[in-house]
């Protein structure tokens, strides 16, 4: 049987020019956020079978790529279920990896603790434009901090992050989760429908009110909820104010704290920042994730269909490992579908040093070659970068490629 040559469906090879492009991300993102105070850690690919299956994850538990057990504790003749055949899988993301480092290892780390954490994921996905079923994710996290300093400041790290690699009037869509329930509890929804009724109204942008009405009414929802809900979508502009009419109009059925909270998230980035981006109130904001429990958010630009980061506060996961409520907060950039957008736009990776090429003549005697190299070796002390290799009898070809590649000196080293 021939091998395969061609990566697993969802899966990509990474040629040179886009490595080059994902380690200038990469080195972005750990100095922007290292600025912002945030320290990187490392977690495992692999994780307990009952740590991914807890109803944290959502819709990506559907998506567990799930590990055979090993030797002898793989029976298939006494399985009774899938459940029997494994004990681990790869990861689906980084957070809850995260909350399972922190209780294990808090009592050594600072409170609040400030992580960043870049690892590849994987999802059993319907690959798209952007999006893989293997793919490298970059959060920052806060945890052990319950007040709002923790989403001010990965909301303005985040941003300047973005700033950074030349994004430009993008916008970060807010909300909170207890929002969302005390909206479903004014319209008269029962608490068992608020799931797949924050299901439907995530929609609410692409199928706009007249869709998402119609939706819930066939899914037998009461047609007086119905309207009162689609009726608080009527009006409002993304800003404090419509915030502030929103959370008013919700009255008792709204926590305590929660709007002043938001209004001051908005106004504190507004102020902090030097502006190049939007901040905008969007009460449909649900973002899928099962363990959101507050503030959520999400970044999106023009020109791709989807979100290039999100996240929010989970307060409850870690307690579920630890037995001890901790409060955390997290923020994840689309890495892979900001490497696309970046790629489709040909962006340049700037570089502080030369690409240098030396290209040596097959004909030139073992000492003539031995000076070159050194010149190169003195070259690359200096911090160039510096290419040596063979000459092509199509040289012309030759320095055409190099120079696509980036390099702006090219010197012929023929033999006497």
């Amino acid at each position: 049987m021939a091998l395969k040559k061609t990566p697993v469906t969802g899966m990509k090879d990474i040629t040179p020019a886009e490595m080059e492009l994902r380690n200038y991300v990469m080195d972005q993102v750990r100095s922007t956020y290292t600025g912002f105070g945030f320290t990187q850690i490392e977690t495992p690919a692999v994780e307990h079978i009952e740590n991914l299956t807890s109803n944290q994850g959502g819709e990506n538990e559907k998506l567990i790529f799930k590990i055979l057990k090993r030797g002898e504790k793989l029976n298939l003749e006494k399985a009774g279920s899938e459940m029997d055949l494994t004990d681990s899988g790869l990861r689906y993301d980084l957070t809850l990896p995260l909350s399972r480092y922190y209780a294990n290892n808090s009592n050594e780390l600072p409170s609040p603790f400030k992580a960043l954490q870049m690892g590849n994921v994987f999802r059993a996905d319907r690959p798209q434009r952007g999006r893989f079923r293997q793919f490298m994710q970059c959060d920052i996290d806060i945890l052990g901090d319950e007040s709002n300093l923790a989403e001010i400041e990965l909301i303005l790290a985040t941003t300047t992050l973005l700033k950074k690699l030349s994004f430009k009037d993008f916008t970060v869509r807010i909300s909170d989760r207890r929002i969302l329930t005390g909206m479903a509890s004014y319209c008269g929804f029962e608490p068992d429908q608020y799931d797949n009724l924050f299901i439907v109204l995530d929609k609410l942008d692409k199928i706009g009110t007249d869709g998402v009405r119609e939706e819930l009414l066939k899914a037998g929802y009461s047609e007086d909820s119905v309207d009162k809900c689609m009726s608080l979508f009527k009006e409002g502009d993304g800003s404090v104010k419509a915030l502030k009419a929103f959370c008013e109009t919700l009255g008792d059925k709204l926590n305590e704290g929660t709007a002043e909270s938001l209004v001051n998230i908005i106004e504190t980035v507004l102020s902090s920042s030097d502006g190049g981006f939007n901040i905008s109130f969007d009460p449909v904001l649900v973002r899928g994730m099962g363990y959101y429990t507050g503030t959520i958010f999400e970044i999106t630009t023009a020109g791709f269909n989807s979100s290039i980061a999100g996240g929010g506060r989970y307060d409850e996961m870690i307690g579920k490992f630890s037995g001890q409520k901790t409060p955390a907060c997290g923020f994840s950039i689309g890495f892979e579908r900001i490497i696309t957008m970046l790629a489709e736009q040909e962006f340049k990776v700037p570089t502080a040093s030369k690409k240098i090429a030396f290209l040596l003549d097959k004909k030139l005697d073992n000492a003539s070659r031995a000076n070159i190299i050194k010149e190169a070796m003195a070259l690359r002390a200096n911090g160039e970068r510096v290419l040596v290799t063979a000459m092509k009898k199509n040289r012309k070809f030759q320095k055409d490629s190099l120079e696509k590649e980036g390099y702006t000196e090219i010197k012929d080293f023929y033999a006497d």
